[in-house]
């Protein structure tokens, strides 16, 4: 049995430069061998960073070429299913950011790919290995806090004019599949996956107060749990003012809250039950892709499943197909099952 697992990244922009690529060559047992990127002088600059020897300007001449085992792909939405399905049509491991897809067909098609494969596969959502969630994930297991009766989560972030004018790709309704559902949203509805399973419905309005832009950068979402619990939502990129990250979820015996949660904080789990309050304090990396990219390497040498496959992936896709639908429409909207497959509205 391989005793490590070569990579080769594919993507050399922001976030492979701050979080991927350092988390690829610090991980046990895992050596960042090769890196691809159409802009080759960008892959050049970060290997050299590195010191990986081989640089790629060509997809197919990477997987060809490289002997990586698995591949890394750090790049825009509109990209992911291509490269998803040229890595395993190669036969290797894959680990790719998130969104999955650009929406729920295209997410699941790239999981079906996936569950066909004899190699592993599982998306970015690195909030799961979060002190913070593992911690709820278990009290909830445990039925600490009951029956979920409900939860909300709020998401605040300056988005820069600059990145306006620019035309940030995550910023392209084309590349990016929507605005900041897509580039944050994405990881709370994950989190709410995660701990209670695919949400019933979605209910959302959302618009842009940017003129230009052809993706929401406001939204407010009530989806409803499995169980018919609501779990309000909402997300701003308006308001020049400091970060708002929290989450707290209701329960029947008591209410769990995260003041604070990776990448923009890393504060206590409240938990209140009845009249009190215990504070829990979590550790988290300093690199939060680390902890991600050590549980994929652990399943590819031990033979075990990564901690978000593709399957639980696409369900974040499927959720804001809905969400989407729903704002479109104006109604709640059922959000579909898995095996049914979505379109976009």
């Amino acid at each position: 049995m391989a005793k490590t697992v070569t990579w080769l990244l594919v993507g050399a922009g922001e976030i492979a430069q701050r979080r991927v690529a350092p988390a690829l060559a610090e991980a046990a047992q895992s050596q960042l061998t090769a890196i691809c990127d159409i802009r080759k002088e960008a892959a050049r600059h970060l290997a050299e960073r590195f010191r990986v020897g081989a640089v790629y300007s060509d997809l197919e001449q990477a997987l060809s070429e490289s002997g990586a085992d698995a591949v890394y792909a750090a790049t825009p939405v509109s990209t992911h299913v291509a490269i998803g399905l040229r890595t395993l049509a190669h036969a290797k491991h894959l680990l790719v950011e998130k969104p999955l897809g650009l929406d729920g067909a295209q997410a699941l098609r790239l999981a079906e790919a996936a569950k066909a494969s004899e190699k592993l596969s599982a998306c970015a959502y690195y909030r799961r290995f979060t002190g913070q969630y593992r911690y709820t994930k278990a009290a909830i297991e445990k039925g600490d806090l009951g029956t979920p009766v409900g939860g909300v989560a709020n998401y605040f972030l300056h988005l820069p004019s600059a990145h306006v004018l620019e035309g940030r790709w995550f910023l392209q309704k084309s590349v990016a599949g929507g605005g900041l559902l897509c580039h944050l949203g994405s990881h709370v509805f994950d989190i709410l996956v995660g701990l209670f399973g695919l949400p019933a419905t979605a209910m959302a309005c959302c618009g842009a107060f940017h003129a230009n832009l052809d993706v929401e950068d406001w939204a407010a979402v009530i989806l409803r749990l499995p169980n018919g619990a609501p779990f309000n939502l909402n997300f701003n990129w308006n308001s020049n003012a400091p970060v708002r990250h929290d989450f707290e979820m209701l329960g029947s015996e008591g209410r769990i809250a995260w003041p604070a949660w990776p990448p923009h904080g890393d504060g206590p789990v409240i938990v209140r039950r009845g009249g009190t309050t215990h504070e829990q304090n979590v550790a988290n990396s300093a690199n939060f892709h680390l902890p991600l990219v050590q549980d994929f390497v652990a399943a590819v040498l031990n033979h075990t499943a990564p901690m978000c496959p593709l399957t639980e992936a696409a369900k974040t896709n499927l959720i804001l197909d809905a969400i989407y639908r729903s704002a479109s429409e104006g109604r709640e909207v059922a959000i579909a099952k898995e095996e049914n497959g979505s379109t976009r509205a």
